[in-house]
């Protein structure tokens, strides 16, 4: 028995060093399910031409304002300047936070805005585009279906992202990086 106790602890005690190994596969699967998921999501809401970024797309205010849009008659004119910002900070995110998060640079940060934007994405679902009258995309927990959008799909999502506001980055990133550039800096300054 003692045997079989110290072979656990060998392995688990490896397991343990390698920690890091989690952030960067955290980072991989991001980058692997929802880099591009975000990209596109994000290029829709981008105006005509060169200047899209700072006008977007009339299919971005409604996607993020839907019944503010509805009310509106459809024309994003008659929204308010808040409405705009909101809509571009949104379209900014979708392009920053995950880059951010697959070069591994400011991840804690990247990762705690992804939250911030994936539960606004979700309140948006479920109340400005009336997801919470459609049970089965809302799902629940410990039903034996692990497919609804929100309650399955969501929780994944955000549990992801707690990973890597809680590991970091890992080995191999741009933080890893600059800590090792910045070291030196506040060893000798001490």
């Amino acid at each position: 028995m003692n045997s079989l106790i110290s072979l656990y602890r060998s392995i688990t005690g490896a397991l343990d060093r390698a920690d890091g190994l989690l952030s960067t596969l955290a980072r991989f699967l991001f980058a692997a399910v929802f880099l591009f998921y975000f990209w596109v999501s994000g290029l829709t809401k981008l105006g005509d031409g060169i200047l899209g970024i700072f006008q977007p797309a009339l299919g971005a205010y409604a996607q993020i304002f839907p019944r503010a849009m509805e009310a509106a008659g459809y024309d994003a004119s008659q929204l308010s300047f808040l409405h705009t910002l909101v809509v571009m900070a949104g379209t900014w995110a979708e392009f920053i936070l995950p880059a951010l998060i697959v070069l591994g640079l400011a991840t804690r940060f990247a990762a705690l805005g992804m939250i911030g934007f994936v539960t606004l994405q979700t309140l948006t679902d479920l109340f400005g585009h009336n997801l919470l009258a459609e049970p089965d995309a809302v799902g629940a927990w410990f039903d034996r279906v692990p497919d609804a959008v929100i309650m399955d799909q969501r929780s994944l999502w955000l549990f992801l992202l707690i990973v890597l506001v809680l590991k970091g980055a890992g080995p191999l990133s741009l933080d890893r990086l600059v800590q090792r550039k910045l070291a030196p800096h506040y060893t000798s300054a001490a």
